[in-house]
């Protein structure tokens, strides 16, 4: 009989990161059902109702007064250290580059681009809907307020809302947004709810925003998670044609490492039908560049020359002959 083998915990999650062999078909894409667009019209009067309370200068302005003047710093100053690192989980670039590592990895596990692009999207939706906003009603924040009692709207300010607080919303709720299964959505749902509100209430407490900037920061995030399921079509579209170009790539490297490089063409001269006669009638005699056919080295006649080598000298005799004597100078 055949048992299947135990597998352990440790086994399990060594399976996991592996790559799976083709797309996984029953992740679903979140669509714009009625119950979602009924929370994305209460989510956006909420937004609403908190704009229109600062700027009439209601109870929620003089909260925040309330609060400034707590100076949650100073009662709770051993703290501290501890909030001036936790408030980097609601910064733009350090989250944007841990959660698209994640992003990326599930990207490649499971063949497909859809979570980066969302990512992507998401991102580029709260620039644009927070960065307006900020700019287009300039409110001061709590260190740089010049009247006690207002709401320091229209001075030039960009803190309304708050651009941290949106960031850890939607960097965070991302990650539930694309979870595959219902469990992992409740539970990153949770984690990433508990992260934004203690990013807001970091802000607050070191004093660099007001209460209503955490509060329209939460609504501004929520709204971009909701509404984003409006943007699927165009995500698989983005997707579809980057597998096509890349795809496209591939058969066109394919094709010239098979296909040699073609030679340069040849010009060939027609040769005229008369050329025959013409030189038949040629008076010049063919040249030879040489007389007869060529022969290797080894194969001449070697030529010696006939004779010494040496030069004539008259006052050398062959040997064996006696020399005359020279004459004798007297000194």
């Amino acid at each position: 009989m055949r048992t299947e083998p135990k597998l352990t915990r440790l086994d399990r999650v060594f399976a996991r990161l592996d790559r799976e062999p083709e797309r996984p078909a029953h992740i679903d894409v979140p669509k714009m059902s009625r119950h979602r667009i009924v929370l994305f019209a209460a989510t956006l009067a909420f937004y609403g109702a908190i704009v229109w309370a600062v700027v009439i200068t209601s109870w929620l302005v003089r909260l925040d007064w309330q609060v400034m003047f707590f100076r949650p710093y100073q009662q709770w100053s051993e703290i501290h250290w501890f909030v001036d690192y936790y408030v980097v989980l609601g910064q733009r670039g350090p989250t944007a580059v841990m959660v698209a590592a994640w992003l990326g990895w599930r990207s490649w596990r499971q063949h497909t681009l859809r979570p980066l692009l969302a990512l992507g999207v998401s991102l580029l939706l709260l620039n644009i809907t927070v960065g307006a906003a900020k700019y287009g009603m300039g409110r001061l924040g709590p260190h740089y307020a010049t009247m006690i009692g207002s709401n320091e709207m229209w001075l030039g300010g960009d803190i309304f809302p708050s651009g941290h607080t949106a960031n850890a919303v939607v960097t965070w709720g991302i990650l539930a947004y694309l979870a595959s299964s219902a469990r992992a959505q409740r539970w990153l749902s949770a984690v990433s709810a508990v992260t934004s509100l203690g990013v807001g209430m970091a802000t607050v407490y070191l004093g660099t925003h007001w209460l209503s900037d955490v509060l329209l920061g939460w609504t501004a995030g929520l709204l971009i998670l909701l509404g984003l399921p409006w943007f699927e079509p165009l995500i698989a579209r983005a997707e579809d044609a980057i597998f096509d170009l890349r795809d496209r790539l591939r058969a066109r490297r394919r094709s010239t490492r098979a296909v040699p490089a073609a030679a340069p063409p040849v010009l060939v001269t027609p040769v005229p039908a008369d050329h025959e006669d013409v030189a038949a009638r040629s008076p010049r005699a063919p040249v030879y560049l040489a007389p007869g056919p060529h022969t290797t080295r080894s194969e001449r006649t070697p030529i010696t020359p006939a004779g010494s080598r040496r030069p004539p000298h008259p006052e050398r005799h062959p040997r064996g002959s006696t020399s005359p004597a020279r004459p004798v100078t007297g000194g």
